[in-house]
């Protein structure tokens, strides 16, 4: 029998292939690799990503496009569901293992977000921060995140820390905390939020430049020094690839 006809892509579907393009990008795409990628004119492919640019789906940077803060804050709405229920297991395992707490976070438009923890009873005087924004100036979570975002995408979250009197600059600045973070691959905190408290956070990003969440210890500063970190970094890289498995498993089954 011959094949039905493919129906025609709506301006919906192309505004969707667009999307998905520049999310799955392994690097800011421009618009002529999305017209092609996606088998639009190149007129027509500018006059959508002008529209996802206004509406925050879409962030411009020079002549290369990325994923916006809309895709961001859907994705940190959608963590209460499908994302904690998949990562639940990873953080009470970890949190077992390192005897620390554990925690899940998703980035969203100047910080992260704290969607679900772990949290054993020899810590509860610890505030485990749940449902709390944090910006990336003070806390692990949303620096390995932000350390996880292509250089362009980083504008809002230096300008949160900005806002709020923290240097950019030198040794002590975010932007440094950014670079260590990138180069060991986790970002570490200690005593920004709390003198006694210190926490070490691998982001998981299943295509490069596009963090879905950050998998955090968090525990007494003694406990997460020189002598504990390669061991609670392995832990945590371990956690966040089993995390990245889950996730690339679960969005194949769904047809993502």
């Amino acid at each position: 029998m011959p094949e039905a006809p493919h129906a025609p892509r709506t301006a919906v579907d192309k505004a969707l292939d667009l999307i998905e393009a520049v999310g799955r990008a392994p690097r800011p795409p421009r618009l002529t690799e999305l017209a092609d990628e996606v088998g639009l004119h190149r007129a027509t492919a500018y006059r959508i990503l002008v529209d996802l640019v206004r509406r925050g789906w879409v962030l411009r940077a020079d002549d290369r496009y990325l994923p916006g803060t809309a895709v961001l804050l859907l994705s940190a709405r959608a963590a209460h569901n499908s994302l904690t229920s998949v990562a639940r297991p990873v953080l009470e395992k970890l949190s077992a293992q390192t005897g620390l707490m554990a925690n899940l976070q998703v980035l969203e438009s100047d910080g992260s977000r704290v969607v679900d923890v772990v949290r054993p009873d020899r810590l509860a005087m610890i505030s485990t921060l749940l449902g709390d924004r944090l910006p990336a100036h003070r806390f692990a979570g949303p620096l390995a995140l932000v350390a996880a975002l292509a250089p362009e995408a980083r504008g809002p979250y230096l300008d949160a820390a900005r806002a709020q009197g923290h240097a950019l600059d030198g040794d002590a600045g975010l932007l440094a905390d950014i670079a260590r973070a990138e180069a060991a691959g986790h970002a570490v905190e200690h005593g920004r939020n709390d003198q006694f408290v210190a926490s070490v956070s691998r982001a998981v990003v299943p295509v490069p430049g596009a963090p879905v969440c950050a998998i955090t210890l968090v525990g007494p500063a003694a406990e997460i020094d020189e002598e504990h970190l390669p061991t609670l970094g392995a832990a945590l890289a371990s956690a966040v690839d089993t995390l990245t498995g889950l996730l690339c498993r679960v969005g194949g089954e769904v047809g993502v």
